[in-house]
């Protein structure tokens, strides 16, 4: 099984810049260990799982109480909020941020993952494995590499077809295409089955299959299939666009390292290429803490709830290094982030 996120880019060794680029991180990392961030929350995530499933569970049992009834589908609006939460328990585990056990992770990932959300745990640590080691690199990060959307004037350079008339509309698109994230995210663990090892396969494939009947189940059980359906689509749109909310502020419209240029050290690597979003406990709340991405990337493995106290250490040493801190309101991240789509997809408009 591919290893946990902290393990690719925990930060704890420094593998290009040389000497000089790894002194600059050195320094806070001893600072954060010397604080006890990296340690673990053990009763704070058993509080945090526990009320999450609980919420589950309420919503639920209020749909069999509302039942056959139209007035159900407010009921998809909590569901989808409490399935990004349980996307953000999954990540966190991904992270060994709940616990150091890979097979205590790994449980808490598949069964918030594959058979609570019908997401493929070992797909998505594979592929953020790859995100945290490399953030922003249009060679080596799956995230920005070209696809629905594009990230890079050389990308939508070549697009061509019903391709090139999404990236010239992009910006626009953007949000309304997060809509249809909660199903991708289901087709992709799918199709990813072929790429794991047989018992790996084996397990994560009748979890998600476990998932799909256990939740159509559920709405037919409940709802008629007409009602059932309306359901399944508001709930599953819903759910893309928060995880669409959630991601978009993160790194679109931040530097994105030149493959020819210069390589940069794990300070400068993840603060450049991250962007912070301003808040309190509601937008922690809201984000899942991803609103500390910056502090994210420097230490995948610490703990949610330690990233609010390690922010003013992180922002400190920037500034004493003159490394740009990137920051900004929720609201005016998704400017930038689609400002960036927007300008991407501009050589494509004046043809």
């Amino acid at each position: 099984m591919p290893q946990p996120a902290a393990a690719v880019a925990d930060g704890t060794q420094e593998r290009a810049g040389g000497s000089a680029a790894g002194s600059e991180f050195a320094p806070l990392l001893r600072t954060v260990k010397d604080r006890g961030l990296l340690g673990r929350r053990h009763g704070w995530y058993a509080r945090v799982i526990a009320g999450n499933a609980l919420a589950l569970a309420a919503v639920v049992a209020g749909l069999f109480l509302v039942g056959d009834s139209w007035w159900a589908l407010l009921l998809a609006v909590p569901f989808a909020v409490l399935f990004a939460r349980t996307a953000f328990i999954g990540h966190d585990a991904g992270h060994a941020q709940i616990s150091g056990d890979k097979a205590v992770s790994r449980v808490i990932g598949l069964v918030h993952g594959n058979l609570l959300l019908g997401l493929s745990y070992s797909w998505w640590n594979a592929k953020h494995n790859r995100h945290h080691a490399n953030p922003n690199h249009r060679d080596k990060d799956p995230d920005v590499a070209a696809d629905v959307l594009v990230f890079t004037g050389e990308q939508a350079g070549v697009r061509q077809g019903f391709r090139r008339w999404l990236t010239r509309n992009q910006a626009w698109l953007f949000f309304p295409l997060t809509l249809l994230e909660g199903i991708a995210l289901k087709v992709h663990g799918f199709q990813d089955l072929r790429r794991q090892p047989p018992r790996e396969r084996l397990v994560e494939g009748a979890l998600l299959v476990a998932h799909v009947v256990g939740y159509a189940a559920l709405l037919l059980t409940v709802l008629s299939p007409g009602k059932a359906l309306a359901f399944a689509a508001v709930h599953q749109a819903l759910f893309g666009l928060h995880l669409g909310l959630s991601f978009a502020p993160n790194h679109k419209g931040m530097e994105m390292p030149d493959p020819d240029g210069d390589r940069w050290g794990h300070l400068r690597r993840q603060v450049l290429t991250s962007r912070n979003i301003r808040g309190g406990v509601l937008t922690d709340w809201f984000l899942g803490g991803l609103n500390y991405q910056i502090e994210h990337h420097l230490f995948p493995s610490m703990p949610r709830p330690h990233l609010r106290l390690a922010q003013p250490l992180v922002r400190a040493h920037c500034q004493d290094l003159g490394i740009p801190y990137a920051e900004t309101g929720l609201v005016d991240s998704y400017r930038q982030a689609l400002r960036h789509l927007y300008e991407v997809g501009e050589p494509l408009r004046v043809e």
